[in-house]
């Protein structure tokens, strides 16, 4: 472990037990400002980590801990950026600077690291439905003495998930649930859409404001009250927030228990009020305001999307360590992407931009500078997302619909029902798609190739390349192409001069790279040029390798396939995605189906969930990178050399 510096009571710190047994809570100010440090400190030498989202939720982690017996109250984080206070407080804090490393801890609570981990997480809105589900399990097993607490983002809070969660939980009336609204104006990107605007007139309501101190002060010595004190609190707080607000609560008409806007920075308050909640039963909502990145001038100051992980920094000046390279680099993906689509948008005024809530992440962000009108975040709202581009298409408009991979799972069933049974020309852009590094298992892109190709109508690509992405983006935006799917990969591509003439491709049309008699490999996206890598590295061995780059996985080339299979009887495919039914498996059906026999060796991701680590590391670890393709090589022409000896005998 690096000497990172970690505060006096936090070092006494190794459970939230000792937090409970050895401090009062007069301590909790203190121990928050040496977490914050701690987190501050080793996330500006590790980088590779999330950073603002921590810093927002310190003092009411810390308060959370000190209240609720955790772990046998159970705690659950919403998507988890918020939660590496959580991971120090519970026992991790001498593994943290391995956060997000290979082999080291992960960045999102997961089950199998920790018992205070109850429920993992990495993709956002989940926490209600599995708190309440938690709830009504101990409530069965008759554990009604536990507490279950689920803090979810205002940003998360847009998902129709949150809402699916509330409206259920709001009829299980005699269930110990606590939702904490972590209420900070962001997810990653500032948020947007009605509920923003909804919590904003609550926060800064002056009249609510002003009065809402006395509900407290109530809600406090609710014990004087005697046996109708939770009668009285709940008509005063629920006329306080009728009449003042001048708007029936949102949370209260789905049978929550609202109380708030509190200072979430404020950890004895928050500790204090916690405390008052535990003794209230049924569904409650907390609203806590805090700020992201809070206790670190740089990022209060600063861009909250920048200071989102904002990689290794300089603690002290604020200033982010960049890295530059000696000689100009090829760009990323999502930035071919962000500029194709304003170059194509300005030819052609029927396209339009659409993503749930990663403008900046996904490149939409410059479309969305250069025409407002025409490019929508929908907030976290991948099934809204994708309907609300089929409505558009329905209406002629072609709409470039970018939702990362990972999340487009989310989304399936409007992708089939909505979008690809009406035969829409609604263009799927699959950032992240494949093995995407340090987020790991909830964030990899491993199953687009499969869950895409199995659906009617649909056109599934993958480009090799930077110029590929805007040839198949020129493509897909033609007239009634129908459902268009484009994945890429997380990153850097491999063209330093990517601002190529648009062509159109042939849909379901690939193309021969290098010729060869030994060995044909077909490759699918960006790992096309491992292969290539691996090929120029064999030239030496007298190897002759033919490549083909696919580009679609859906239609497939059959006249190219039909060539191969007649000519090559060793043949090797590499995705960048999962084994089990994607494009190897889509290589062997073909050949099945045309009665070819060949020995066809797949390279891709195994059947098994990838933890986190470099894009690098990964790609090897699972065996398609370019070393391992050169061994895959070598594995098949000596196989080839042994059965030809063996047939040689038995002749």
């Amino acid at each position: 472990m690096s000497n990172f510096n970690i505060g006096p009571k936090l070092q006494n710190i190794n459970s939230p037990h000792d937090l409970r047994a050895k401090y009062g809570i007069e301590d909790l100010p203190e121990i928050s400002k040496e977490l914050r440090e701690y987190i501050i400190d080793v996330i500006s030498e590790i980088g590779n980590s999330h950073f603002g989202a921590s810093l927002g939720v310190v003092e009411l982690t810390v308060a959370i801990h000190y209240v609720f017996n955790t772990p046998s109250d159970q705690l659950v984080w919403d998507v988890g950026h918020q939660a590496y206070g959580h991971k120090t407080l519970t026992g991790r804090k001498n593994s943290f600077h391995t956060n997000r490393l290979k082999g080291g801890i992960s960045g999102f609570p997961k089950r199998s690291e920790s018992e205070y981990d109850t429920f993992g997480v990495g993709h956002s809105s989940t926490s209600i439905s599995s708190s309440l589900g938690m709830a009504v399990a101990n409530r069965y097993l008759g554990k009604r003495d536990k507490q279950h607490v689920a803090v979810i983002g205002d940003g998360a809070m847009t998902a129709g998930l949150a809402f699916e969660g509330l409206n259920h939980a709001g009829i299980e009336k005699d269930t110990n649930l606590l939702v904490i609204l972590n209420d900070n104006c962001m997810s990653i990107d500032p948020n947007v859409g009605a509920l923003k605007e909804y919590l904003t007139d609550i926060t800064t309501s002056h009249t609510y404001n002003k009065v809402k101190d006395e509900v407290w002060k109530l809600l406090g010595t609710i014990s004087k009250f005697g046996p109708d004190a939770q009668t009285i609190a709940s008509k005063v707080t629920h006329a306080l927030k009728s009449s003042l607000l001048n708007q029936s609560n949102l949370f209260e008409s789905l049978n929550f228990r609202y109380f708030g806007p509190i200072d979430g920075h404020d950890s004895m308050a928050l500790a204090r009020v916690l405390s008052d909640l535990k003794d209230i039963p049924g569904p409650k909502i907390l609203h806590c305001i805090t700020k992201k990145g809070a206790g670190y001038k740089f990022s209060e100051e600063g861009n909250p999307t920048k200071w989102h992980a904002p990689g290794v920094f300089n603690k002290k000046t604020g200033e982010i360590v960049n890295i530059l390279p000696k000689s100009p680099q090829p760009p990323k993906y999502q930035e071919v992407f962000g500029h194709t689509i304003v170059e194509l948008a300005e030819k052609n005024l029927k396209i339009m931009g659409v993503t749930p809530a990663m403008p900046t992440g996904c490149s939409l962000n410059i479309m969305m500078k250069a025409m407002p009108e025409r490019a929508f975040d929908v907030g976290i709202a991948e099934q809204h997302a994708v309907t609300f581009s089929a409505g558009l298409a329905t209406q002629g408009i072609i709409p470039f619909c970018n939702i990362y991979s990972s999340f487009m799972q989310r989304a399936y069933d409007q992708v089939l029902h909505d979008v690809a049974l009406q035969n829409l020309n609604v263009v799927f852009c699959l950032d992240r798609g494949g093995l995407v590094g340090a987020d790991g298992a909830t964030h990899h892109g491993a199953y687009d190739l499969s869950y895409m190709r199995n659906i009617p109508n649909m056109i599934v690509s993958a480009p090799m390349n930077e110029s590929e992405l805007r040839d198949l983006m020129y493509t897909a935006q033609k007239e009634n192409m129908g459902p268009f799917c484009i994945r890429y990969p997380r990153g850097k591509g491999v063209l330093k001069e990517w601002k190529t003439v648009m062509k159109s491709i042939p849909i379901g049309k690939g193309r021969k790279l290098t010729d060869g008699k030994d060995i044909a490999m077909l490759s699918i996206g960006h790992p096309g040029n491992f292969a290539q890598d691996a090929i120029k590295q064999m030239d030496t061995e007298n190897v002759s390798i033919a490549h083909y780059d696919m580009r679609f996985v859906k239609p497939l080339d059959g006249i190219m396939l039909h060539e191969i299979f007649s000519k090559y009887n060793k043949i090797i495919t590499i995705e960048d995605g999962c084994l089990m039914g994607g494009f190897g498996s889509a290589i062997i059906e073909f050949m099945c189906d045309n009665n070819y026999s060949a020995s066809v060796h797949r390279l891709g991701i195994p059947d098994k969930y990838i933890n986190h680590g470099t894009q690098k590391e990964l790609w090897e670890e699972c065996g398609f990178d370019t070393n391992s393709i050169i061994k895959k090589i070598k594995e098949v022409l000596k196989l080839d050399n042994s059965n030809n000896k063996m047939n040689q005998k038995l002749g």
